[in-house]
């Protein structure tokens, strides 16, 4: 039966059999002169070729024209380093060689063009107060506290205590007030809305764009002034924009304020929504959510109180409705407690239509009319804060429900309670 034998792996050096590592330090590096000496010391050293001659011959000419270059005074090769000269010696030592040196005065440095002293004027360089006189004054001066730094300046020489104080902050002159006109002029925006052209937000956005013309010229500043016999146009863009709004009316329910929210009670606008609109809206206008854009109501009913509500987003129809000069007669039907109609006096109906004050303030002319045994019908031209109640207060009335069913020309007709329909294009309400 045969046997495998197996090689056996020579023996590895131990540490111990290594050779000794090379100390950290490097070895000197020989010069040429050295390497050469000890070649020659060699036994059996070869001659050097023409090559090396050669060569060696240029190494030494080269080292014999740097040592004839060098200054007498210097340091010769091979030499330890002299101590260094301190700065008072090298100062003595040229004002020893140069004398005029030493009565020389340092000078500032340079001044820039923009500074420099006016002809026949002269001026130290170095004196910063100077320069800031002469500089021009600008006005952003004053509000900084100080001056601008020049080139070359330091932050530190601003605040300096001797620096002269600055002339004082040139402010634009107060505009002079315009004085009122005895011409019987008026502002181009107010007269525009006495025309109905526009509410005065609509004229004071126009102006700036250029959209309107007094006699045939663009005015573009706001403020101006016309007279009452000039004639005022509007561009075509205006009138596209007026085009674009909207009015919206709507059969108030009882509960629901007509402006803002208050004492938990929701805004009328919150109906003006898609499923709310009146089926028998012929207005032919698509709701959009931006028609309810800077809607706002044009008047107002109480919470108690129902019928016709109007908002709208022309500027036009509001003063219609609710500014100070507003004709537009408004009609109610105001129901009191039964038997009412006995009580009420030709005297009390009389001062319903007028003769009553509220608040101090005689109130306009209103017609007021009995429509059956409970029942009254109201047309005012004005609408104060709950006025109708207070009216019927007054002369011992008390009422039972409110409703609003026309408007100047529009009627609030068989819309339903709680929907609401644009206002139609042939439909005005004075």
């Amino acid at each position: 039966m045969a046997t495998l034998k197996l090689k056996s792996k020579p023996p590895t050096k131990g540490p111990k059999d290594r050779a000794p590592a090379r100390s950290g330090a490097p070895r000197p590096r020989p010069t040429l002169a050295q390497a050469k000496a000890e070649r020659e010391r060699e036994p059996g050293a070869a001659e050097p070729t023409e090559a090396a001659k050669r060569y060696e011959a240029r190494e030494a000419s080269s080292t014999r024209e740097r040592e004839a270059a060098r200054p007498s005074d210097a340091r010769p090769t091979g030499q330890a380093q002299a101590p260094r000269e301190t700065r008072e010696a090298y100062a003595a030592r040229a004002a020893r060689g140069r004398p005029e040196q030493a009565q020389r005065t340092p000078t500032a440095p340079k001044m820039p063009r923009h500074n420099a002293p006016e002809a026949g004027r002269a001026a130290p360089k170095g004196d910063r107060a100077t320069r800031d006189a002469r500089r021009p004054f600008h006005p952003s001066d004053s509000a900084r506290g100080a001056p601008p730094l020049r080139r070359g300046d330091h932050a530190s020489t601003r605040d300096a205590p001797s620096q002269p104080p600055h002339p004082p902050h040139r402010t634009a002159p107060a505009p002079t007030p315009i004085a009122a006109t005895h011409d019987g002029s008026l502002r181009l925006s107010k007269r525009m809305s006495e025309l109905g052209i526009a509410s005065r937000r609509e004229a004071d956005e126009w102006i700036p764009k250029g959209w309107v013309r007094v006699d045939g010229r663009v005015v573009a500043e706001l403020g101006s002034r016309v007279l009452p016999d000039q004639h005022i146009t509007i561009d075509a863009k205006a009138r596209f924009q007026q085009a674009q709004r909207v009015t919206v009316l709507l059969n108030k329910p009882v509960g629901w304020v007509s402006g803002q929210a208050e004492d938990g009670y929701e805004p009328a606008i919150v109906l003006v929504k898609p499923g709310a609109q009146w089926r028998e809206d012929h207005s032919g206008i698509r709701f959009l959510p931006e028609h309810l854009r800077g809607i706002a109501p044009a008047g107002r009913l109480d919470i108690d109180s129902v019928g016709l509500l109007v908002f709208t987003q022309d500027g036009r129809i509001a003063r219609q409705l609710i500014g100070e000069d507003s004709e537009v007669e408004k009609e109610y039907l105001v129901r009191v407690e039964p038997g009412s109609h006995e009580r009420l006096s030709d005297e009390s109906l009389a001062l319903l239509n007028h003769g009553l004050d509220l608040d101090g303030v005689a109130l306009r002319p209103a017609t007021v009319e009995w429509v059956n045994e409970d029942q009254l019908r109201f047309m005012l031209r004005e609408g104060k804060k709950r006025q109708i109640r207070r009216m019927c207060e007054a002369v011992g009335l008390k009422v039972t429900g409110l409703k609003r069913v026309r408007i100047g020309n529009v009627m609030l007709g068989d819309l339903p309670t709680g929907q609401w329909r644009y206002l139609r294009l042939d439909e005005q309400f004075e």
